[in-house]
């Protein structure tokens, strides 16, 4: 009974590599380059300038970071800061965590989904108009890292305990990124996302704003139609006629009219009847999607959940992990609650506070689920 399966010695035969001088992937490799000096980071960053926009954002070094460091010797610091953020366990944790739906299913995005399909169209924007693909991509992926569990509602749940408030985009670079040590620009980007925030101070960090909407309108409208909640009937002549009723086609008309405009005018910005397309959408999903009773009854049940579990922490603190009890329990009780998955913080809500898991928020159930639908890029 305890035999390996077939698949698992087929994998054990790969376990070093084929060859002796070079050992290759593949035992029939032939990938083969032409021998020279390898690209480092210094000439990679004077790639940078010849390449890219004047207004972008250059690479220099090991970057503005709050503790010194030294320069890798082959990826650039906007390079680094990406992949630190990819590593990171509150950018893993973005798996578990609503987007709109609490419990989200096969088909549904998780807020890790939201923020790789951000990044995907921020990329598309940074690379059409000349800005640094790398310092987007880093803002875009670590841009809802400061997200609570059950989405938008853990700010409402936090911000009775927080004299600034909870905001996740200043709650995600000033507290959960900072021991990643990013550079000043990937962070500002980060903090300042949100279009009720200051303006970023960087191209890129305009570019993450723009993507950030763009993404979140059409791929939640997507779930919801693949959900049943919503038909694509129901859209406004003023999204359909401009940018269609199908997320890949408003992606498309969303993104290359931040191009388009933004190469145009000089200003990071959209023509006024694309801006209002997506304006529109935008309200229609406010209407018919986030604030409908359903997802407001959710929405109240995750802030006393939330608050619940703050109260019980400081009410326990020795049940806390150590690296939580700090000076400032409110805050290191705040940070704890904030980094757990929509799934552990219920689970925590039944165990410890005694939440009838039939109250709990389930999710959507959707009526009719076509997962080929939304295969399509």
């Amino acid at each position: 009974m305890n035999e390996l399966l077939p698949r698992a010695r087929e994998w054990a035969r790969t376990m070093h590599g084929h060859g002796d001088d070079v050992v290759v992937a593949h035992r029939d490799s032939a990938a083969r380059v032409t021998p020279y000096p390898p690209r480092r980071r210094k000439e990679r960053e004077e790639l940078e300038r010849l390449s890219l926009n004047p207004a972008a954002t250059f690479a220099s070094g090991a970057g503005q970071r709050q503790r010194e460091e030294e320069p890798c010797e082959f990826r650039t610091c906007f390079e680094r800061d990406r992949d630190r953020i990819v590593h990171s366990a509150s950018f893993r944790r973005l798996a578990g965590k609503t987007q709109v739906v609490v419990y989200p299913t096969d088909h549904q995005r998780t807020r890790l989904t939201h923020a790789i399909e951000v990044a995907q169209c921020a990329v598309a924007i940074a690379r059409g108009i000349g800005a640094n693909p790398a310092l987007t991509e880093a803002m875009a992926l670590g841009h809802d890292c400061g997200h609570g569990p059950g989405g938008h509602a853990s700010e409402d749940a936090f911000d009775t305990f927080l004299p600034e408030g909870y905001d996740h985009g200043p709650w995600g670079a000033d507290v959960v990124l900072k021991g990643l040590n990013l550079t000043f620009q990937t962070l500002d980007g980060i903090r300042n996302h949100s279009w009720s925030r200051p303006a970023p101070v960087t191209l890129e960090g305009e570019i993450v704003s723009w993507a950030d909407r763009i993404a979140y309108c059409a791929h939640d409208l997507e779930d919801a139609i693949a959900a049943g909640i919503v038909t694509a009937a129901d859209l406004p002549p003023a999204v359909t006629e401009v940018v269609g009723t199908e997320r890949r086609i408003q992606l498309a008309r969303f993104i290359g009219a931040v191009i388009e405009t933004t190469m145009t005018t000089g200003t990071v910005g959209m023509d006024p009847l694309t801006a209002e397309a997506l304006g529109e959408l935008r309200r229609f999903n406010y209407e018919r999607i986030y604030t409908r009773p359903e997802s407001v009854a959710q929405s109240r049940t995750v802030v006393d959940v939330l608050r619940g579990l703050v109260e019980y922490f400081l009410e326990h603190p020795g049940q806390l992990p150590a690296e939580y009890r700090t000076e400032d329990a409110v805050r290191g009780t705040v940070t704890y609650v904030g980094g757990m998955t929509d799934r552990f913080a219920f689970d925590h809500a039944e165990r410890l506070l005694g939440w009838d898991r039939a109250l709990l928020p389930k999710g959507y159930r959707a009526g009719s689920l076509n997962p080929c639908s939304q295969d399509r890029a």
